[in-house]
């Protein structure tokens, strides 16, 4: 289980090197995967080349930039939400102009 925490102010959580490009802001994390995090990419930064599949629920809220999910052709921006369930196909992304976003992930059970 999560641990327990009030409001605070996300800012004071430092933004850690999470590899490819992307650094992040762990907000909260349970030790079987269970995670709340802000998600910053960089400009140019891109997922890899293949098609993205997990065992987890992920939510994605895009808060600020762009991102290109380049199987779909398409581009998403602040406001944009997804919900994927595990196994759901997605991806690979890349960003222009970086992008943050709040990504939750937990398990499915």
């Amino acid at each position: 289980m999560k641990e327990e925490k009030e409001f605070f102010s996300a800012r004071t959580v430092a933004w850690t090197d999470a590899g490819n490009g992307i650094s992040e802001r762990v907000l909260s994390r349970d030790p079987d995967g269970t995670l709340t995090r802000l998600a910053r990419w960089a400009p140019g930064t891109t997922s890899g080349e293949e098609i993205i599949r997990h065992e987890y629920v992920e939510e994605v809220y895009l808060l600020e930039g762009e991102l290109t999910d380049l199987t779909l052709e398409q581009t998403f921006h602040p406001g944009d939400y997804a919900c994927r369930p595990p196994g759901m196909p997605h991806g690979p992304y890349r960003t222009e102009t970086g992008c943050i976003m709040l990504e939750i992930r937990y398990s499915a059970r």
